[in-house]
């Protein structure tokens, strides 16, 4: 048997046993024209609307970027229980993080600027 009809099954199984005590028989759910409804209606909201969030998002991080740019950087303080470097990074010199910036991202003895 191949594993998609396997998981497939395993899926139905375990769809039925949770919405048939609540009432819904998932495998027959009755009316085809509610079910064609509510993919038209998924489908839609795919189409549409995730573009539409995806948007919104990125104007939100876009403007909160342009905000900070105002706000200057804390001051370093080197407190000792962080930027313990115990070993080093397999990358680079060993002491900056994969996604470094010397803007933002001190190193153990303080910001590189």
């Amino acid at each position: 048997m191949a594993a998609s009809a396997m998981f497939r099954r395993s899926m139905q199984k375990l769809l039925a046993r949770n919405y048939s005590s609540k009432g819904h028989n998932v495998l027959s759910h009755g009316d085809p024209k509610e079910l064609e409804a509510a993919e038209k209606m998924w489908r839609n909201l795919t189409i549409f609307g995730v573009p539409v969030a995806l948007l919104l998002a990125g104007i939100n991080c876009y403007l909160l970027e342009k905000e900070e740019e105002h706000h200057p950087r804390p001051e370093f303080i080197p407190y000792e229980h962080l930027r313990i470097r115990t070993k080093k990074f397999p990358w680079g010199d060993g002491n900056h993080s994969l996604f470094h910036d010397p803007k933002r991202n001190p190193l153990p003895d303080g910001y590189e600027e």
